[in-house]
C-alpha cells in the first residue's frame, strides 16, 4: 500500500503530492517532468530523484564533491532537493543504502533524448526502413557516458517502464518518456550494458497493468524456456565475405543452379550427450557436408527467436534475433560467413504472415489489439492458432519489413524465403462463409497484404542488391515471382506445391497402376514456366504422419531405394531450381522429429550410401552442365522427347542451355522392367555418353545400362537423329553429346 502523502507536509519547492504519489505507484505517464533536475521559478534548481532502497541521497558537482544532500519525501525512496544553480548535466548521484553501502551513479532523468525528432517522424510515418538500429536497446555512449539507450513503439500505453535484475524488475523505477504522437517511448539507462536481462513493463490504455513483455526489436533473447531480451545492439561481426557480396549484386539467380540443402538447426546433428550443436559447431560440420554434398545454398528453417520449441521456429517472437538456442547472433554471422567462403549461399525462413499469442510476446502489446486485427475474423488463424498482422498499419508494415532488410543486410543473408503468402493474400484463407471480412471491392483478395508484400520485395531489393526472396505459395495467384512494375508480387522464386504433390503422388503408387496417373509426372511442364519455381522436397513432406520420403515409395526394400533414386533423377533433370530436406540425400527411413538428430548411422549401409552418393552427383552434374540450370525458368530450355508412353511408364526429354552450350537427354523408366532397344528421338547424330545413371551399382543400383550410345540420323519423335537404349528398371539416364 502506497504511502499518502499530504500537500500541506511538502517542501514549497517540491512537486505535487499527486506527482509523487503517481511516481511511487508507478502510475505517471511523464515521470521526466518530475523527476530530475528542472529549474525553479525563483532562480535556482530542484532535483527529484526516486530511489528505492536508498537511506541517503546526494547530488555531486563536477569534481565529485557533494553539491546538496537531498531530502526524502515520505519513506518509499522518493527524495527533493534545492541548488543555488543548475548544475551540468548528467547529474551524478551518490546513494547510500541502510547498511552504509554506497554507490555513485548518473541520473537516467537527466539525460537529454537519444532519438532525435527525424527519427521519431519517419517511425511515426511507418518508413524508417532500418528501424531495428533506432528501437530496440542499443549499447551506446550518450552525452559523454557509457550506457543502454531503450525505444519502443506503444502508442496507447499509459506508461512504458524498462525492468530486470538491475532494478529488481521495478516498473517504479526507470519509466520511459513518450516521444511525441507516434507513441514511441525512450530511455537511456547509465552503466547498463550487453548482456543484461530485459523486458518491459506496460500499463495499457484502460490502467490496466500487463504481463511483462519482451522487446519487439531485441537484438538478442535469453535461452529459452528464458523469454526476457537480453541487451546486445547489433552484431559485432568482422565481415570477410566482401567478394561474395559483390559478385551477388551482379548475380542473374534464374540462370544460375541453385540446390538448396533444408535444415533445421536443432536436429540436423546433435552433439555428445544428444547437446544442440551451437552456431560455431555447425560452422564446422555443416559447412564441410553441404560442400562435400555439392548443394549451393543451405536454406536454415526459421531462427527467428521462438518460444516454442515444437513450432521449429514458425511461430516467432523476436523477429530481428536469431534464437539463442544455438549461441549469440555473432555465432549466426559466423556461420555465414564461413558458408560464404565456401561459395554456399544462405537463405532464411522468414515468416510475416502471422504470430504467437504467447502472453510475453506481441499480443496486446500497449493493451490494444496494436499488431494484429481487433476483429478474430481478420486477425486470428484458427489453424495455427496465431494472430495476423495487421498489415495495413503502416507502423506495423514498418517493423515487418525493418525485419526483411535486417536478415538480409546485417546477417548477409543471401534469401528470404516467406512463409505461408498463400494464408496473407487471401482474405477467406481456411476460413468459413461468413467468417472472413470481404475487402473494400467486397472480394476474397487481402489488398493490405499485396501492398506489404510489394512494398517488401522492392526495399529489400532496393536496399541490399542481390537478395532474393522466395514464396511459399500453393495457390495460382498470378505473378508471384514477377516483378512488381509489371504486375507482380516481386519475389524472385515461388515454390511449386503442385508439382510436389503430383509427382509424390505418382511415386507412391504401385508401377502396374502409374500409366493410369501419367499426367501426375508430366501436368507440371503445362505451367512450369509461369514463374520461377523451385521444386521443393521440404520438411513439410515428411511430417505428421506422412512418413518418409522412402517410406512413400513403393514395393520391397530394393524396388523403395530404386524408385526414389529415379524420382531424384527426374527432379534434378525437370526444369526448377531444386530443394531437398536434411535426411532425404540419405533416404532417411523414418519421418522426422525435431527433438532428435537424423538417422546418420544409416550411412553404414550401402544402399543409403549409395543414395548420399547419387545426390552428391546430381548436384555435381547439375552444376556443371549449363543446360540443367541456365534456362531453369524458360521455355526455349526444355522439350519432350517422348512425354506421353503412359504404357511403358517412360519420360523423356532435352535440356538446353545457352547459344553454345551442349543440350543434355534425361530419360526416366518409372517401371520395375528392363526395357531393351528402346528407340528415342535424339537432339543430333553422334556418341552420346552415359554421364549419369541412377542404377549403377555405386548408387546401389543393379547397374544395367547401355553406357554411351550411338545416335544415327534417323528422325524419331520430331528430332533429327535417334539411339537405341537400355532402359535399366526404376531409373533415371542422363546423356551428354561427346
Amino acid at each position: 500500500m502506497t504511502e499518502t502523502i499530504p500537500d500541506d507536509t511538502l517542501p514549497a519547492t517540491a512537486p505535487s503530492a499527486q506527482d509523487i504519489q503517481a511516481i511511487l505507484r508507478g502510475q505517471h505517464g511523464d515521470p521526466f517532468r518530475v523527476l530530475g533536475m528542472h529549474e525553479a521559478e525563483g532562480g535556482g534548481a530542484t532535483v527529484n530523484v526516486f530511489a528505492p532502497g536508498a537511506a541517503t541521497v546526494a547530488v555531486l558537482d563536477v569534481r565529485g564533491r557533494e553539491a546538496t544532500a537531498l531530502a526524502p519525501l515520505g519513506n518509499e525512496g522518493f527524495f527533493h532537493g534545492t541548488l543555488p544553480r543548475t548544475l551540468p548535466t548528467p547529474l551524478r548521484l551518490r546513494l547510500t543504502d541502510a547498511s552504509g553501502g554506497r554507490q555513485e551513479v548518473h541520473d537516467p532523468y537527466s539525460f537529454r533524448p537519444v532519438l532525435g525528432d527525424l527519427d521519431e517522424h519517419l517511425i511515426g510515418e511507418g518508413r524508417h526502413e532500418e528501424l531495428y538500429e533506432r528501437l530496440g536497446a542499443h549499447p551506446t555512449t550518450h552525452e559523454g557516458v557509457e550506457g543502454t539507450s531503450f525505444a519502443v513503439w506503444a502508442p496507447n500505453a499509459r506508461r512504458v517502464s524498462v525492468v530486470g535484475p538491475f532494478n529488481a524488475w521495478d516498473g517504479r523505477r526507470h519509466a520511459m518518456r513518450r516521444r511525441g504522437a507516434g507513441g514511441v517511448w525512450e530511455i537511456f539507462l547509465p552503466g547498463l550494458g550487453r548482456g543484461a536481462l530485459y523486458k518491459y513493463e506496460i500499463v495499457g490504455a484502460h490502467g490496466q497493468l500487463l504481463p511483462l513483455k519482451a522487446d519487439p526489436m531485441g537484438a538478442r533473447a535469453e535461452v529459452p524456456p528464458g523469454t526476457a531480451s537480453v541487451v546486445h545492439g547489433r552484431v559485432w561481426h568482422e565481415w570477410r565475405d566482401d567478394g561474395w557480396i559483390a559478385a551477388r549484386a551482379d548475380d542473374r539467380p534464374a540462370e544460375r543452379p541453385v540446390s538448396i540443402y533444408e535444415v533445421h538447426a536443432g536436429s540436423w546433428r546433435r552433439g555428445d550427450g544428444d547437446t544442440l550443436l551451437s552456431y560455431d559447431e555447425m560452422a564446422e560440420a555443416l559447412v564441410a557436408y553441404a560442400t562435400e554434398m555439392n548443394f549451393t545454398h543451405v536454406q536454415f528453417l526459421p531462427l527467428s527467436e521462438h518460444p516454442f520449441t515444437g513450432s521449429w521456429g514458425y511461430q516467432p517472437i523476436g523477429l530481428f534475433a536469431p534464437t539463442a538456442r544455438f549461441g549469440d547472433p555473432e555465432g549466426f554471422a559466423r556461420l555465414v560467413d564461413r558458408l560464404h567462403g565456401a561459395g554456399i549461399g544462405v537463405i532464411v525462413d522468414w515468416v510475416p504472415a502471422h504470430f504467437p499469442s504467447d502472453a510475453h510476446g506481441l499480443a496486446r502489446f500497449d493493451g490494444t489489439a496494436l499488431y494484429e486485427h481487433e476483429d478474430p475474423r481478420q486477425g486470428f488463424h484458427r489453424d495455427w492458432n496465431t494472430l495476423i498482422y495487421n498489415f495495413g498499419r503502416r507502423e506495423v508494415a514498418n517493423v515487418l519489413r525493418a525485419s526483411a532488410t535486417c536478415w538480409l543486410k546485417e546477417f548477409h543473408v543471401d534469401a528470404l524465403r516467406v512463409d505461408a503468402v498463400a494464408s496473407m493474400l487471401y482474405l477467406d484463407y481456411s476460413r468459413d462463409e461468413g467468417d472472413w471480412v470481404p475487402n473494400r471491392y467486397g472480394g476474397r483478395e487481402n489488398l493490405d497484404a499485396i501492398d506489404f508484400l510489394t512494398m517488401t520485395n522492392e526495399t529489400v531489393h532496393r536496399y541490399v542488391p542481390g537478395s532474393l526472396t522466395i514464396a511459399e505459395e500453393s495457390t495460382a495467384w498470378p505473378g508471384v515471382s514477377r516483378p512488381v512494375a509489371e504486375g507482380g508480387l516481386g519475389f524472385d522464386f515461388k515454390w511449386n506445391m503442385g508439382w510436389m504433390h503430383d509427382t509424390l503422388s505418382y511415386m507412391a503408387r504401385d508401377p502396374i497402376h502409374r500409366g493410369h496417373h501419367h499426367g501426375e509426372m508430366t501436368f507440371g511442364l503445362v505451367y512450369a514456366f509461369s514463374e520461377n519455381f523451385v521444386l521443393p522436397l521440404s520438411h513439410d513432406e515428411v511430417v505428421h504422419g506422412k512418413g518418409s520420403l522412402l517410406g512413400k515409395m513403393p514395393g520391397d526394400r530394393w524396388q523403395k531405394f530404386a524408385n526414389l533414386r529415379a524420382y531424384y533423377g527426374f527432379m534434378w533433370g525437370h526444369p526448377g531450381k531444386k530443394l531437398l530436406f536434411m535426411g532425404g540425400e540419405f533416404a532417411q527411413d523414418r519421418e522426422w522429429n525435431h527433438d532428435r538428430s537424423l538417422d546418420w548411422h544409416l550411412l553404414d549401409d550401402p544402399a543409403h550410401r549409395g543414395m548420399q552418393r547419387l545426390v552428391r552427383d546430381l548436384n555435381a552434374l547439375y552444376r556443371d552442365v549449363p543446360a540443367l540450370h541456365q534456362r531453369d525458368c524458360d521455355p526455349e530450355g526444355f522439350r519432350w522427347i517422348e512425354g506421353g508412353d503412359a504404357r511403358n511408364n517412360v519420360f523423356s526429354f532435352v535440356r538446353t542451355g545457352r547459344h553454345g552450350t551442349p543440350p543434355i537427354v534425361v530419360v526416366c523408366n518409372m517401371a520395375p522392367v528392363v526395357r531393351e532397344g528402346f528407340r528415342l528421338g535424339m537432339p543430333h547424330s553422334g556418341l552420346w555418353r552415359d554421364v549419369l545413371n541412377t542404377d549403377r551399382e555405386l548408387y546401389g543400383g543393379s547397374g544395367v545400362g547401355s553406357g554411351d550410345v550411338s545416335a544415327h540420323e534417323d528422325e524419331m519423335h520430331g528430332l533429327p537423329a535417334s539411339a537405341a537404349l537400355t532402359l535399366p528398371p526404376l531409373a533415371t539416364l542422363f546423356l551428354l553429346p561427346e
